[in-house]
């Protein structure tokens, strides 16, 4: 007997940052979507302070997956450990997005 089940994986990044009178303001979201569900990741930065996230998940169909200690709070985590590929992904993109801007 054969499954008919299909499978995908999609993934997705977006950067924007602004500057005005010299205050830089930014913000990135990552979105990885598979058959289990989709997870939203985003990072904002406002000018003279610490670099904040959130995360979302959502189940495969389409429901909020909600942490009880973490429901809808957005966490700063300047003090957190990123995995070094993460960061290095991040960094990589960022001058990318500054080359086409022609910052770099």
């Amino acid at each position: 007997m054969s499954s008919n089940r299909s499978t995908f994986q999609s993934s997705s990044f977006s950067y924007a940052s602004s500057t005005f009178n010299g205050q830089t303001r930014s913000q990135t979201q990552t979105t990885q979507s598979d058959p289990s569900g989709t997870t939203v990741h985003r990072t904002s930065q406002e000018p003279g302070q610490g670099r904040h996230e959130e995360r979302l998940e959502y189940d495969n169909a389409g429901r909020r997956i909600e942490e009880a200690d973490t429901k809808g709070r957005i966490e700063d985590v300047t003090d957190k450990e990123q995995s070094e590929k993460d960061r290095e992904y991040e960094e990589r993109i960022e001058d990318e997005y500054a080359k086409r801007e022609g910052g770099a």
